[in-house]
């Protein structure tokens, strides 16, 4: 069934919510840093757990601490999955992730406070870690649920201190019993921030999401030898830390290479030890990625993305070794699910636009798997990742309530 258009969702206690978010693991002036599995994502998750229990929703956690909280529906049916993620980056903004994790708490508030019982479940989650700031590769959960990663691997991802992702969940409480995946779903909505600026600049509402950036990604390690930076010859030296770097503006270069279509390239980060003054560091790794609307132009800055890897490791003397790679994005939304989002948004009277998602998100690898959406609200000047991230009241109600009345039409069908 398709909701009246008066009913909207509760945009004050909806922002109530988000002010209560916002006072946990503040960080720089009006922002977060609540990395996953830290004592801020813990209070954050107590509190979270606490919201759906006070609406009467049954609170699962699973093996890698994603917490799931179901609305039950008429009929045993798989459920209709909404959410996004809690955690956010070192100097992260106050609204990404967390306005699709609170947005989806909103609407099955509103849903009871009116009574209405929808034929399927709905179901809310927080994906574990989808930031990948602390633990590295970003959206690891709802990889694992959907079988894209092993759990075991998941489970063993360190973060620059040595601990492991199994050891913090350990620590905040959250490595929970149920399975990872490996259950029917019947579809999955993420609402999400822009993170560009099309929305803001334009004037539209509502971002009906149609496809994604194509985005290939890599984590290598350079393994060199320490020696005395004075005397030490230039022609022996293996200095792991000049191989991440050589990878990593070889990226930057091959970005700006490709940045009047539109395509991106990201040197995203570099580690090294001993990284002291005087010594050569022996070992490095460096974490890189490309993107472009044109999946076919993407696959050949991905090419040239892994010849670079090579070629830095070979100039500078140091072995190589790939860790990881991953891709995402591409043609990948279900149509039936954007025609909801579309649908919700005329019907409300809400000036939608469709347009691509250039960032990576959880629904990304839901999509694989299940019929998936995304719905984008305006955020100021596109800024994210950032203190500054910003999403007004104004901006954030018509994605809100397209989210509403999306998830209840699709809940409810025959």
């Amino acid at each position: 069934m398709s909701l009246p258009t008066e009913i909207r969702a509760d945009l004050g206690r909806f922002l109530a919510t988000l002010d209560a978010s916002s006072a946990i693991g503040q960080g720089r002036p009006g922002g977060l840093c609540r990395l996953a599995l830290t004592e801020a994502d813990r209070q954050m998750r107590d509190l979270f757990v606490q919201w759906s229990n006070e609406a009467g929703l049954r609170v699962t956690v699973d093996g890698i601490g994603s917490i799931f909280a179901r609305r039950e529906g008429v009929e045993d049916l798989p459920p209709v999955l909404l959410g996004s993620h809690l955690d956010t980056q070192e100097n992260g903004g106050r609204f990404d992730g967390i306005v699709g994790v609170l947005g989806a708490l909103e609407v099955v508030r509103r849903l009871n406070d009116l009574g209405i019982a929808t034929r399927r479940p709905i179901e809310i989650v927080n994906w574990t870690n989808e930031e990948g700031a602390r633990f590295s590769p970003p959206m690891v959960a709802s990889g694992c649920f959907v079988g894209g990663y092993d759990l075991e691997w998941a489970l063993g991802l360190k973060d620059a201190e040595g601990t492991t992702v199994g050891q913090a969940l350990d620590a905040i409480g959250y490595r929970g019993p149920a399975a990872v995946g490996g259950r029917e779903i019947d579809s999955y909505f993420e609402l999400h921030i822009e993170q560009g600026d099309v929305l803001d600049r334009t004037g539209h509402e509502v971002g009906i999401v149609t496809h994604a950036y194509a985005s290939h990604g890599i984590l290598v390690e350079y393994r060199g030898e320490t020696a005395h930076t004075g005397p030490w010859p230039m022609a022996r030296r293996k200095n792991a830390l000049v191989a991440g770097a050589r990878l990593l503006v070889a990226v930057d270069d091959l970005g700006w290479e490709y940045a009047a279509t539109g395509g991106k390239a990201t040197a995203a980060r570099l580690s090294a030890s001993p990284n002291k003054a005087g010594l050569l560091s022996d070992w490095a790794e460096a974490v890189c990625d490309v993107r472009h609307q044109d999946p076919e132009v993407a696959e050949l800055m991905r090419v040239r993305m892994s010849r670079a890897v090579a070629e830095a490791g070979i100039r500078s003397g140091c072995e190589t070794r790939i860790l990881d790679q991953w891709s995402w994005g591409g043609d990948i939304f279900d149509a039936a699910m954007v025609g909801h989002v579309r649908d919700a948004a005329d019907r409300l009277g809400f000036r939608g636009l469709e347009l691509p998602s250039q960032a990576g998100h959880d629904a990304y690898f839901l999509a694989k798997h299940v019929p998936t959406a995304m719905i984008f609200t305006p955020c100021k000047d596109g800024i994210t990742h950032n203190h500054n991230e910003m999403a007004t009241p104004a901006m954030l109600e018509p994605g809100l309530n397209v989210l509403l009345h999306a998830v209840t039409a699709r809940a409810d069908r025959p």
